[in-house]
């Protein structure tokens, strides 16, 4: 049974109820975001049904570009679910979120090809994704926002965590199931049609999570929700601006060093270091099973040492390590070696990726917190995270593939900069 609190009650809640809510927030996330990767892990296997050319880069490209586009429906989800989250409850947006990305994973998962139906198929391709984007829009802002209202005061940092621990965990399981349908069928077979049962598991695994999300806690109350300023799009602008610009700068360096190191590193091992397909995704299974497992402990960091002083550290290593990784994987060839790099570059990222949810519910009040976290996010991780994919092989493709490694350090060299002007969000007193 669900139930109704209010702000105060929240407070009084056991750690107990508090980690079962945690548990069924992440459930829903953790389903919304393998649904979204199992895409760009199989492009490898069916970009050629939707992009019948010679050139495997270019089907790549292609198949990046949208990618990139599902990217760019994140705003609209962003600010549809936040204002959803913000006038009609978190629990009721979390819902409808999880059930849009099924009906996305269903509708990729039985589509024909180009063979079969010409440009419509990359068309209708196209318009899943679109819809996945729209999902995955809104549910990062409403997961995040509900993680750290329901985080006990005081571990916050290591509370909220768990929202990229299951982050990672669906962009593991989708490399996890990857790795086992490449053990079971040829590559002529994953190509003709293994590659849709990732997308029929995905959609089945968002029924479980819509009714696990059922017995969700809202965390807030009526008289919040009714507020003329609850999800207010004006209001966030009007009153908040610098919270949002705040937010804007340091996720657009924040996503693209993290897509650059997840889901584009798979692809950047097989097509420029030369490494053979099953072995990247071995090499990036054992990566992110790591970098999942640092989420708590720098969430647990955070919690001593403060949220701004983590993203100050965040930005000024990642300008600095990021080229000199980069090159370094160019021309590796053991694949122990170029997960210990990757895994090095990702324990810089965690120091963001542990907190990012919960530095950004920080910094909003309640009556527009889900749509300032959702929005700013969405704006910043469409415009720079969904193209880092499309920009790292559009670089590769003009023969300037090591442009690319500086403009991830210059986006992230700009997070420090803000990170270092930022006021302290752990002190707004805004996040109760």
């Amino acid at each position: 049974m669900s139930q109704h609190v209010t702000p105060h009650a929240i407070e009084e809640l056991t750690p107990r109820q508090r980690i079962y809510a945690i548990v069924g927030a992440s459930s829903g996330n953790l389903v919304e975001w393998f649904d979204f990767y199992i895409y760009s892990f199989c492009a490898l296997y069916f970009s050629a049904a939707f992009f019948p050319s010679g050139n495997p880069t270019t089907q790549l490209l292609n198949t990046a570009g949208i990618f990139a586009a599902g990217f760019l429906m994140r705003p609209v989800g962003g600010w549809m679910f936040g204002r959803i989250a913000d006038r009609y409850g978190r629990k009721n947006a979390m819902l409808i979120s999880v059930l849009m990305m099924c009906g996305g994973s269903l509708m990729i998962a039985v589509l024909p090809t180009y063979a079969q139906i010409g440009t419509a198929a990359p068309v209708l391709l196209l318009l899943a994704r679109l819809f996945q984007g729209l999902s995955v829009g809104g549910e990062y802002g409403t997961s995040a926002t509900y993680m750290s209202e329901v985080a006990q005061p005081g571990k916050r940092g290591f509370f909220a965590s768990f929202q990229y621990v299951t982050l990672i965990g669906g962009q593991l399981l989708a490399l996890l199931v990857l790795v086992v349908l490449q053990q079971l069928f040829t590559e002529a077979e994953l190509k003709a049609w293994g590659w849709r049962i990732p997308f029929v598991l995905g959609a089945c695994a968002a029924l479980v999570s819509l009714y696990l999300r059922r017995s969700l806690t809202e965390t807030t109350n009526a008289s919040e929700r009714k507020r003329k300023e609850a999800g207010s799009v004006a209001t966030l602008l009007r009153d908040h601006r610098k919270a949002f610009i705040t937010v804007l700068g340091f996720t657009a360096g924040g996503s693209l060093i993290f897509y650059t190191f997840t889901t584009y590193m798979q692809k950047y091992l097989v097509n420029t270091a030369g490494m053979d397909a099953k072995t990247a995704s071995a090499v990036m299974t054992g990566v992110l099973v790591i970098y999942m497992c640092l989420q708590p402990v720098f969430g647990a960091l955070s919690d001593r040492i403060g949220r701004k002083t983590s993203m100050i550290w965040f930005g000024a290593l990642a300008a600095i390590a990021t080229v000199p990784i980069m090159t370094a994987l160019r021309g590796i060839d053991s694949p122990l070696m170029a997960g210990v790099l990757i895994v090095c570059a990702l324990t810089i990222v965690s120091l963001y990726t542990s907190i990012g949810g919960l530095i950004k519910a920080e910094m909003f009040p309640v009556e527009v917190r889900a749509l300032g976290v959702g929005l700013s996010y969405a704006v910043a991780n469409a415009i720079f995270g969904g193209s880092a994919e499309y920009v790292a092989l559009w670089f590769k493709q003009a023969g300037m593939e090591s442009n690319f490694y500086w403009y991830v350090s210059a986006m992230c060299a700009i997070a420090f900069i803000v990170a270092l002007r930022m006021p302290d969000p752990q002190k707004s007193g805004l996040l109760k």
